[in-house]
């Protein structure tokens, strides 16, 4: 304004009118001070637990002067209480202060709280507990002064009440009830006793609503005990029916701490309804009555013992897996030792040392609930055919073991392509893998060192994979602990506080020390395949034919990239478990997928050697599945559009794995693949009816894509809102479908299940079952909100330290290590017969 003046009027005019302003200024600052003098100020001397009713104008000022007895061993509180009985005074509120030693209080009556999206809600009846300055005397008087004014040309009524809180100092083990409204927050002061280090705060209501917050804060002034400053300072959380905080000793130097409860303004942070928005943003909304009665105890937590039983506990269970193994390799290694001698009695020889013909196996074909389509083909033609075809397979493997040796067995470099190059081989390929019966000598007819170099590219992938993935993990989930225990927000992570045993700077230790048997028992079934694979190795040196022509060809990798997926859990769920929540659930669960789908490619992988996926296929189809996950954790809630692409997906996908599964690969999607289903579809179906020429096979993928698209209606209908476990669950299904069938077929095959897999088997599923039901059940859950998610919380059930989530770790990482000693057992009664006996399904 001086500036534009300046360019129109000159510098008189500019002159004249700041002169102008002086004076006004002037003018304004006599006025106010002739109004402070004219002003009142009454000094009352007051007492405890008496009501004052008094009425105050901008014209007077009422100071209200306590005292009371402030002793060492002795804490009392003392509450504030204001009621402004007065209508309309929202636009002249009363102030109160609140002047005493070390600290000030200051509030307005109406005393205005913001909401969501600063909607207002006005509370005229208001109560304060006053700060307690601490003293350094054994008893003390201490005076505080309450002063009284306002703006209001008008008189204001209210009423002002003092009084002591008799009850203001918890008790360990004992509980208090009380009653807290927005207006009116409540807080205690806890003192550890001698011999306490740790405790845990739990406060308790029957009411769901209003949504109220439990906060713990160091003895200092002022304590922020208001919904919209209670986050500044100590820890919190929100909380419906039920809170729980556990306190050390070492994080509060004065050896006590305040507990605070506020009643929030709104129910939105515990998951209540959203209210109408208010017509302007400066409309005064009702509340209501929002009291809540509570209840809160102060309990010790466990002692350091405890912690020591329990890691020993932990140790001792996986420990012992251990040690079984090792009496069961001794008692196995007995065992061979004394066939081995046996061996020297030629009556006691197998088959293939002998060179006569062993016992066949019964053909699945030649009874059973799956008939040959009228085929007019004996059995004893059947298994001739079979044996004649893997014939010339047979003799040039035994031909090579004679020969192929003398060459040098590690030349620059072999790969799987220069011997799948030439047309002859692939007419042999078309040829072999189309027969209606198929033998595991027509699908094991890849050189060894080949595919065992093949199958070790799983084991080296998924431990990149593993490095990669879990170093950024590691980072992000420290960065989690850090931003909780510096903010205090314990609603960043969904932990079950009941039983949420910190140490150093990990808030669950428990939860984390409880993942160790994923590891443990992963390295345990790595050195149990490792053994296996240097038994095997020394077989093939010595040129043993058991070895070279009998049993399901042994390849290790995928046995060793299971135990290292296994472990690689075990360190991410621990991961996971630092910092419990939505966004980084996928951690527990990416090689949860991994898991399933290596347990699938190993089952195929054992009647299925040369035409197995290689490790970068299966890797990049897993690396899709986690993208899906990631995206159905960010988009999925809700979202139709995503479910709609996601399931149709999924029904493709199934319906290409079919085929490349009934075909074992010999099909071609291009440009024809319509005109061919065209004609295949004319020519069996309608022209001569003919049924599946491979009725096993089409059998299970029957059955798969039932199921799969019985999973895909379900998640389009329901959209669940956890999709990384409905995935999961697609991924479990498929591989205990596919592990159903294995087993039927075995059995009817002709097959029997050695007593060591059959142990197995059924160890495993009593585990599995036992652990199933520790997991659902779901203790806290990401779904829901924070306060929501601890009302499933729930005491710990073994030792003080471990609740039902930790026995699931324990029991899932058992039944896990059951099912990798399934997959590697399950066939050991074939190792003495030959191949091209072995059938494939």
């Amino acid at each position: 304004m001086v500036l534009r003046s300046c360019c129109k009027f000159g510098p008189v005019s500019v002159l004249f009118r700041l002169g102008y302003v002086a004076l006004l200024l002037l003018c304004v600052t006599h006025l106010r001070c002739a109004r402070a003098e004219n002003k009142t100020v009454v000094q009352k001397y007051a007492e405890f637990d008496v009501t004052y009713n008094d009425t105050v104008t901008s014209d007077n000022q009422t100071i209200y002067a306590f005292n009371h007895t402030v002793s060492r061993n002795k804490t009392e509180g003392v509450r504030v209480t204001v009621d402004v009985l007065s209508e309309g005074a929202e636009s002249s509120p009363i102030l109160f202060v609140v002047r005493q030693k070390q600290a000030v209080l200051s509030f307005q009556v109406p005393l205005i709280l913001r909401g969501l999206y600063q909607r207002k809600y006005p509370y005229a009846h208001v109560g304060r507990t006053l700060c307690q300055p601490p003293t350094r005397t054994l008893s003390e008087t201490q005076y505080f002064f309450v002063d009284v004014s306002t703006l209001s040309n008008l008189g204001t009524h209210y009423q002002l009440r003092i009084s002591r809180v008799d009850s203001f100092t918890l008790h360990t083990d004992k509980k208090f009830s009380f009653t807290a409204s927005p207006s009116q927050p409540q807080y205690f002061k806890y003192v550890f006793p001698d011999g306490v280090d740790t405790a845990i705060v739990k406060v308790n209501s029957e009411m769901t609503f209003p949504c109220s917050v439990m906060s713990i804060q160091d003895i200092q002034c002022p304590v922020y005990d208001l919904d919209n400053n209670v986050a500044f300072i100590g820890m919190y959380q929100t909380m419906t029916k039920t809170a729980a905080i556990t306190v050390q000793r070492k994080d509060f130097p004065s050896n006590s701490f305040y507990v605070v409860v506020v009643v929030k303004t709104e129910d939105e942070a515990c998951g209540g309804p959203l209210r109408f928005y208010p017509l302007r943003p400066d409309e005064l909304i009702d509340a209501g009555n929002r009291s809540k009665t509570l209840d809160v105890v102060v309990s010790p937590a466990i002692s350091s013992d405890v912690y020591v039983m329990g890691m020993l506990f932990c140790l001792g269970i996986f420990l012992s897996f251990y040690l079984l193994t090792f009496l069961v390799a001794c008692v196995e290694n007995k065992r061979m030792h004394r066939r081995r001698e046996g061996l020297l009695n030629p009556a006691d020889m197998s088959p293939a040392e002998t060179g006569k013909p062993g016992v066949t196996p019964v053909s699945p074909y030649e009874y059973g609930s799956f008939a040959d389509n009228g085929s007019t083909l004996s059995s004893e033609a059947i298994t001739d055919s079979i044996a004649s075809d893997a014939n010339y397979g047979y003799m040039e493997r035994s031909l090579e073991s004679v020969t192929g040796r003398s060459r040098q067995e590690s030349l620059s470099s072999i790969e799987e392509d220069d011997y799948d190059t030439l047309a002859d081989i692939d007419s042999d390929k078309n040829i072999v893998r189309t027969k209606k019966y198929l033998c595991v000598s027509d699908l094991a007819r890849k050189d060894k060192r080949v595919l065992s170099k093949k199958y070790q590219i799983y084991f080296w992938n998924i431990a990149t994979i593993g490095v990669f993935y879990a170093l950024p993990v590691i980072q992000l989930v420290i960065t989690y602990q850090t931003v909780v225990n510096v903010t205090g927000n314990q609603d960043i992570c969904y932990y079950n506080f009941l039983c949420a045993h910190p140490l150093g700077n990990l808030s669950a230790f428990n939860n984390i020390l409880s993942n160790l048997g994923y590891v443990m028992l992963g390295l345990l079934f790595l050195l149990i395949v490792l053994q296996r694979d240097i038994i095997h190795s020394r077989a093939l040196d010595r040129n043993d034919l058991n070895a070279l022509e009998c049993g399901i060809p042994k390849h290790f990798g995928l046995f060793y990239a299971m135990g290292t997926a296994l472990m690689m859990e075990g360190l991410l769920s621990a991961c996971y478990h630092v910092c419990p929540n939505y966004t980084n659930f996928q951690f527990d669960t990416s090689f949860m997928y991994m898991i399933a789908g290596l347990c699938v490619l190993k089952l195929y992988q054992k009647r299925h050697p040369d035409i197995n996926a290689s490790a970068y296929t299966a890797y990049a189809c897993l690396a899709a599945v986690i993208f899906f996950s990631v995206l159905g954790v960010v988009f999925g809630k809700g979202n139709m559009v995503f479910w709609i692409i996601f399931s149709v997906l999924h029904i493709l996908a199934t319906m290409l794995l079919s085929t490349q599964l009934y075909y074992m690969g010999r099909w071609r999607l291009d440009s024809g693949i319509l005109r061919r289903i065209v004609y295949v579809i004319y020519t069996d179906c309608i022209r001569q009816c003919s049924g599946p020429m491979y009725i096993d096979r089409m059998v299970l993928l029957v059955m798969g894509n039932i199921v799969n698209w019985s999973l895909a209606a379900y998640g389009l209908l329901k959209t669940p809102n956890d999709f990384a476990s409905y995935l999961l669950a697609i991924a479990i299904c498929n591989l205990l479908l596919y592990f159903a069938f294995y087993i039927i077929m075995k059995l009817r095959s002709g097959e029997r299940i050695q007593c060591m897999a059959m142990v197995c088997i059924l160890f495993t599923a009593v585990v599995w079952g036992f652990a199933l039901f520790f997991f659902f059940q779901g203790l806290s859950t990401w779904q829901k909100t924070p306060a929501e998610s601890r009302e499933h919380n729930r005491d710990c059930i073994v030792l003080s330290f471990f609740d039902d989530h930790d026995i699931w770790h324990f029991l899932s990482s058992i039944a896990m290590f059951g099912s990798f000693l399934v997959l590697l057992t399950m066939d050991d009664d074939l190792d003495d017969v030959q191949r091209d006996k072995i059938f494939v399904f």
